[in-house]
């Protein structure tokens, strides 16, 4: 079984982790177990689940952990689903818990998922290949409004209303059915001295119908929340971003742990009693090494942040 598969940040990630022998670690998006098999390898007496919703993910996993498979445990399921996961297995708490949010490289170079903008496929984009919500449908039967909000607050685009005039304009003459179709009507939509010298026009587009057919950043925000709850004192949360969208949520959320006093400035004494839950491991996120850019460039968007629970 062959794949290609390059983890980004991965010696930061481990030393990050701070891995303990005999503990349980829980690596939330699974993909092809580049992180996990680098935390076996650094740690080989640790227990790990590995979590992923995508059944191909999961079987690359399987077959790259062979040699731990009596302490790997593989679920498939959403990590939104964190605490009832570890509840059926009958683990209260863990040492460590890492997230690597959005889509892997092997999804991205498998044509046929239809995430990619350089490749001809359906237009599909769902990471767990059983659920119903596809890109297709969001694309050909979304209103304008309703295709304007993704595309302006998933993808940050500023032709988002034009872009989805394109596309209701467009599919009112035949369906829009593969990715191919989508970036021909994201390319007329935007001006063409708009889309000079910059990324791909579609870039947006496509991360803003990736987030909403796998409601990426509602998974995040509820495994967050339970990533934290379900770690020993000194366990760490790792979490490894690519957009600014989660950077933002990972960034409040661990701010909002940090116990500050959210009383009014005239009190005299403080009475919101927030305490600290965690403590932050780096102040500001950790980016790829100038090494590490010029071996991985997709490894140019991420940012690593790290708590420690108290």
């Amino acid at each position: 079984m062959y794949f290609s598969h390059v983890p980004v940040l991965l010696g930061e990630t481990i030393e990050a982790l701070d891995l303990k022998p005999r503990e349980t670690y829980v690596d939330c998006t699974l993909g092809a177990a580049g992180h996990s098999s680098a935390m076996l390898a650094k740690e080989p007496t640790i227990r790990l689940i590995g979590i992923d919703q995508d059944q191909e993910a999961l079987n690359r996993a399987d077959y790259r952990l062979t040699a731990y498979a009596s302490q790997v445990t593989l679920v498939k399921d959403n990590f939104r689903n964190l605490g009832s996961i570890l509840q059926r297995l009958d683990i209260p708490k863990v040492a460590g818990v890492l997230m690597d949010i959005g889509v892997s490289s092997p999804q991205l170079d498998d044509a046929e998922r239809g995430f990619s903008y350089h490749q001809e496929a359906r237009l599909d984009m769902r990471m767990d290949q059983a659920a119903s919500l596809d890109a297709w449908t969001i694309v050909n039967t979304y209103d304008q409004t309703e295709l304007t909000k993704i595309i302006s607050e998933y993808g940050e685009e500023r032709w988002a209303l034009r872009i989805a005039e394109f596309i209701v304009a467009e599919r009112a003459k035949g369906s829009l059915d593969t990715t191919a179709d989508l970036v021909e009507v994201i390319k007329k939509a935007i001006p063409a001295g708009a889309r000079a010298g910059g990324p791909h026009p579609a870039r947006r587009t496509f991360q803003a119908l990736r987030i909403a057919v796998n409601d990426e950043l509602g998974a995040l925000k509820l495994a967050l929340e339970q990533a934290v709850e379900v770690l020993k004192p000194q366990g760490r949360l790792a979490v490894i971003t690519f957009h600014s969208l989660e950077d933002r949520i990972v960034k409040e959320y661990f701010q909002s742990l940090l116990g500050h006093c959210t009383c009014p400035p005239n009190l005299p004494v403080c009475v919101c009693h927030n305490e600290p839950v965690v403590r932050l491991v780096n102040r500001k996120p950790i980016e790829a090494s100038t090494q590490e850019l010029e071996s991985n460039p997709r490894s140019r968007s991420a940012k690593l942040r790290v708590v420690e629970k108290l």
